[in-house]
C-alpha cells in the first residue's frame, strides 16, 4: 500500500513538473473533446432521443487524448522530439506514446456544423440548422478548448405515398414497376438517405435478375415532395410524397435485356497475366461452352456443372454469382477472373463470357496447431497435419488425410479439489488419430444428374474415413473406427441439406488401469452407480450402424430488418440394416441384445431442433436467443441397453446452462454428486434436452463487448431405472416443466475479428433437485422438498456460497 501511495505521489509530482504550455503556438489551444446541444422545434417538439449521440459520432478529428486535464499524449510528442530515422527507435516511440496535436479552430467547428446539418436532412430532419462554436478552458494555464454545437432539430419528415414514375408500357418499364413490390419504402417511416440508396441497390439488382446487364443504380432518381401537408389539410404538415423514375438522360442499351452467346473456360491463366495476353488453341465447343486445358489437367464436366449459363439464355446477377461462387468452392484455383463482352455488331442483345482460371498446386502439406474451448467445458490444445491432393481423379476432387494429437483438461472449477487422492482421475484427456476425406463436387448416386441452373451450390459426395483414440487418463482409452458416405446439397443459400445415408461406427473401450479403478471401488466416497457405470463402460462394445438427415435454414434479413433467426434440425436413426444380420444370443442368454461379430447392435432414433432468434434493438444492443430441443431413444434390439454417452446430452457448461458446471446438471431432479465429483468429474447425463438461453449484447467499443443473460433447462432419462442406472428421479414425467433449472449471469467478451475471447460469471436461480431431495438423516426415507428458487441463499459474503454458486465459464466464440 505504502509503495501503490508512493508510484502516485511521484506522478503527481512528475506531471505537475510538465508542461505542454510551451509547445503549443500562441493564440492556438488543443482540441480536447467536444459537446452536442440538441433543442428540438419548440413549436412542434419532435422526439429527438439518440439525437445528440448521433451527431457526437459525426465529430471530426478526434480529441487530443488528457488524463486530469493533462494532454499527455501530446506531451510525450513534443518531448520525443522530431526522430532523425522514421524506422528508428525515436520515431518507434512518438508513435506509440505520443500523438500529434489537434488545434481547435473555428473552421474545423464549422465545418463539423454542416456535417451535422447534412446528416439531420438525410435523416429527414428538415431544415434543421447546427451552430459551432469553441470554448476555452477556463483555466487559461491549459492551453485546451472543447468545441460546442447547439442542433436546433425540426420535426422529421415521414413518408405518405411511394410512386414509380415511368413515360410508357415497355418492356423495362414494365419490370420497373413490378420491382415496386418488394421495395423497402414504407408508409409512414422516416424518409432516409441509407433507405434510397438500398432501394436503388434493390432496383438494380432486381433487373439485372431479368438480363439488363448495363443497368446501374445511378440511373435511378429519387424525388421528394415536402409541399403535400400544406396542400392537402388532412396530411400532417411532416409528410412527403415519394416519387422514383429513370434519369432521361440513361443510355437505350442500359435499358435492354440480354442474353448469352458462348462461353470460353481458360485453365492455363497465369496470376502476372492478363486474360488478353493469354495465346492458346482453343477447345471444342459443347453445351455452347468452349474449355482450353493447355495441361490437359481438368474433365470438362467440371465446368459444364459448375457454370450455369447456357448459350441462348437470359443474362442473370443470379447465375453470374452462383457460376463465380461454384468456381471458387472447387478450391483447385487460385483466381477466378470473368468477364462479359458485347458481340461486336449493330443493336447486338448478346454478351459472351469468359472465365480465366490459375490452378492451385495439386499437393499441399499443412501444419497448424490450435486452442480450443468446449461446451462440456473441456479446454487444450491439437496439432494437426494434413495433406491434400487437389483434383485427384481430374475431376476436382479433394483427399485430404489428416493425423492429429491433441489434449484436454477441465476448466472452469471442474477439475477435481487438489486434495484429493485421485485429483486427476477422469479430469486429463490425451485424443490422438487420423482421418480421410475424399470429397466429390456432384453427386455420386445411379441415374443421377443435377441441373445447375436450378441450384445455388454445387452438390457434394463426401467420404470418410476416421480412427480415434480418446485416452482418459487414469482410467481407460476409447477406440473409434467411423465411416461415413455423406451428401451436402442446396437451392438456395438459404437452405443447405446434409443427408449420411451410410454411417458405421465401431466403439471399443480397453486400456483400463486396473489399479486405479480398484482404488476407486475402494473409497468409501465412491458411489456404487458410478462405480457401475464405470465397469459396464470400460467393458462396452458397440456396433452403430444408421443414418442421418440435417436441415439448416438461415434466410436472409430484408434491408434495413431488426430481426434474423436461423432454424436447424437433424433426424439420426440406425441398427435397423445391422439387426437384420445380428443373431440373437442363445438361452438363457437371449434377453440380451442381438451381436454382429459378437458385438452388441445398438438400435435408437434420435432428433434434435435448434431455433435462433436475433433482434437488434439499437446500434449497439442486440438481443439473442435460442431454444434447443432433442432426444435420444433406444427400441427394438436395444431397448436393455444403456445409450452410448457420445450419443447422450449433458446440462451446463459454457455454450449451455453456464449457472451449472458441466455435466452437473440433473437428470431431472437427481442433485450434483459432489462425493463422486471429487474423484471422476461431473457425469451426468440424459436422452432428452430442453434448453432456453437469451441474452442482451451490449457493444461497447470495437473491441471491448458485454451481456447480461438467463439460461433455463434440464436433461431427462427415458426407460427404467435398470437401463439409465439412476434413481426414479432421472425419468421424465409429466411435472417435468417442475424440474427446469434456472440460471443467469453477465459477460466480457473481448472481440480481435479473427476471434472472440469470452468469460461468463454466472449463478443459479433455480435449482431443480430441491423439488426432491434426499433426508440427510434417513436417506433411504421418502424425498423432501422446498422451493428450488434461491434467491434468498444469495450471500456473496460468503466464501461457501461463492465456491459453489459462482460459475465462470471461460470460452473461445459467442454461446450461440
Amino acid at each position: 500500500m505504502k509503495n501503490s501511495l508512493f508510484v502516485i505521489l511521484v506522478t503527481c509530482l512528475f506531471l505537475g513538473g510538465c508542461s505542454v504550455n510551451k509547445y503549443v503556438p500562441a493564440g492556438q489551444s488543443l482540441y480536447v473533446g467536444s459537446k452536442v446541444n440538441v433543442q428540438p422545434d419548440t413549436i412542434s417538439k419532435p422526439n429527438v432521443s439518440g439525437v445528440a449521440d448521433q451527431l457526437e459520432g459525426l465529430v471530426k478529428p478526434p480529441p487530443n487524448a488528457t488524463l486530469f486535464g493533462f494532454a499527455w499524449k501530446v506531451w510525450f510528442y513534443y518531448w520525443i522530439g522530431e526522430p532523425k530515422d522514421e524506422g528508428g527507435l525515436r520515431s518507434w516511440f512518438r508513435d506509440k506514446l505520443g500523438e500529434e496535436p489537434r488545434f481547435a479552430t473555428e473552421r474545423v467547428a464549422d465545418i463539423n456544423a454542416a456535417n451535422m446539418v447534412s446528416f439531420l436532412d438525410n435523416e429527414g430532419y428538415y431544415r434543421s440548422s447546427v451552430q459551432g462554436k469553441i470554448v476555452n478552458s477556463k483555466k487559461q494555464k491549459r492551453r485546451t478548448a472543447t468545441m460546442e454545437f447547439d442542433a436546433y432539430v425540426m420535426p422529421r419528415y415521414v413518408i405518405n405515398e411511394i410512386s414509380y414514375t415511368v413515360p410508357d408500357s415497355s418492356l423495362f418499364n414494365r419490370d420497373l414497376v413490378k420491382a415496386k413490390e418488394k421495395t423497402v419504402f414504407r408508409k409512414g417511416d422516416p424518409i432516409r438517405l441509407d433507405v434510397v440508396t438500398a432501394e436503388r441497390t434493390r432496383i438494380d439488382q432486381e433487373l439485372k435478375g431479368k438480363g439488363y446487364y448495363f443497368f446501374n443504380p445511378d440511373y435511378l432518381i429519387v424525388k421528394i415532395d415536402s409541399t403535400i401537408g400544406r396542400a392537402d389539410s388532412t396530411l400532417g404538415p411532416q409528410q412527403v410524397n415519394v416519387f422514383l423514375e429513370v434519369k432521361k438522360e440513361t443510355a437505350q442499351t442500359s435499358l435492354k435485356q440480354y442474353f448469352i452467346n458462348n462461353i470460353f473456360v481458360n485453365t492455363g491463366t497465369e496470376e502476372n497475366q492478363s486474360a488478353d495476353t493469354v495465346v492458346t488453341s482453343r477447345g471444342r465447343l459443347r453445351r455452347g461452352i468452349q474449355v482450353t486445358d493447355p495441361g490437359k489437367l481438368y474433365k470438362r464436366r467440371i465446368f459444364y456443372d459448375a457454370i450455369g449459363f447456357r448459350r441462348g439464355n437470359m443474362y442473370t446477377n443470379t447465375m453470374h454469382e452462383v457460376s463465380l461462387s461454384r468456381l471458387v468452392n472447387l478450391q483447385n484455383f487460385r483466381f477466378v477472373k470473368n468477364r462479359f463482352d458485347l458481340v461486336p455488331r449493330s443493336d447486338s442483345a448478346l454478351l459472351d463470357v469468359y472465365y480465366d482460371l490459375a490452378p492451385m498446386k495439386k499437393k499441399s502439406l499443412q501444419t497448424t496447431l490450435s486452442a480450443s474451448t468446449k461446451s462440456n467445458n473441456l479446454g487444450g490444445s491439437q496439432l494437426d497435419v494434413t495433406w491434400r491432393n487437389r483434383n485427384t481423379f481430374k475431376g476436382a476432387e479433394m483427399l485430404s488425410i489428416n493425423a492429429y494429437f491433441g489434449f484436454d483438461v477441465q476448466l472452469g472449477g471442474n477439475r477435481a479439489e487438489a486434495t484429493s487422492t485421485f485429483r486427476r482421475i477422469g479430469n486429463e484427456y490425451i485424443r490422438y488419430g487420423a482421418r480421410a476425406d475424399l470429397s466429390f463436387p456432384r453427386f455420386i448416386i445411379p441415374f443421377s444428374r443435377i441441373r445447375p441452373e436450378k441450384s445455388q451450390a454445387l452438390p457434394k459426395t463426401i467420404l470418410s474415413l476416421n480412427y480415434e483414440n480418446r485416452v482418459q487418463r487414469g482410467l481407460y482409452t476409447t477406440t473409434s473406427i467411423r465411416a461415413d458416405w455423406s451428401y451436402v446439397w442446396s437451392k438456395k443459400s438459404e437452405v443447405v441439406h446434409t443427408l449420411t445415408p451410410f454411417s458405421i461406427n465401431y466403439v471399443q473401450t480397453g486400456g483400463v488401469n486396473t489399479e486405479n479403478i480398484g482404488k476407486i471401488a475402494e473409497s468409501p466416497n465412491t458411489n456404487p452407480l458410478d462405480l457401475f457405470r464405470i465397469l459396464r463402460i470400460i467393458d462396452s462394445k458397440y456396433f452403430i450402424a444408421g443414418s442421418n438427415y440435417t436441415i439448416s435454414y438461415r434466410p436472409t434479413p430484408r434491408p434495413f430488418s431488426k430481426n434474423q433467426f436461423a432454424l436447424t434440425g437433424g433426424l439420426d436413426y440406425g441398427g435397423n440394416l445391422l439387426s437384420l444380420f445380428a443373431k440373437r444370443p442363445l438361452s438363457p442368454e437371449d434377453t440380451l441384445p442381438k451381436e454382429f461379430l459378437k458385438v452388441p447392435v445398438f438400435q435408437y432414433v434420435k432428433v434434435d431442433g435448434d431455433i435462433r432468434y436475433y433482434r437488434t434493438l439499437t446500434p449497439s444492443i442486440k438481443w439473442a436467443n435460442r431454444l434447443l430441443v432433442g432426444f435420444i431413444k433406444p427400441y427394438g434390439n436395444a431397448r436393455t441397453m444403456p445409450t452410448p454417452q457420445f450419443k447422450q446430452y449433458f446440462g451446463g457448461g459454457s455454450t449451455g446452462i453456464r449457472a451449472f458446471r458441466a455435466r452437473s446438471l440433473g437428470p431431472g431432479a437427481v442433485e450434483p454428486d459432489t462425493a463422486s465429483f471429487a474423484l471422476l468429474g461431473y457425469q451426468q447425463f440424459g436422452d432428452i434436452r430442453l434448453e432456453f438461453n437469451t441474452e442482451f449484447r451490449v457493444k461497447f467499443t470495437n473491441i471491448i463487448n458485454g451481456a447480461v443473460f438467463m439460461d433455463a433447462g434440464n436433461i431427462w432419462s427415458f426407460g427404467d431405472t435398470t437401463r439409465i442406472l439412476d434413481d426414479t428421479r432421472a425419468i421424465i414425467s409429466n411435472n417435468f416443466m417442475k424440474q427446469v433449472a434456472v440460471g443467469g449471469g453477465i459477460g466480457l467478451r473481448l472481440d480481435f475479428s479473427f476471434l472472440v475471447f469470452r468469460l461468463d460469471v454466472a449463478t443459479p436461480f433455480r435449482k431443480p433437485w430441491y423439488t426432491q431431495y434426499k433426508n440427510p438423516e434417513n436417506p433411504d426415507g421418502p424425498y423432501l422438498s422446498k422451493s428450488p428458487w434461491v434467491f434468498n441463499e444469495i450471500n456473496f459474503r460468503s466464501k461457501a456460497w461463492r465456491r459453489e454458486n459462482l460459475i465462470l465459464n471461460i470460452a473461445v466464440g459467442l454461446p450461440f
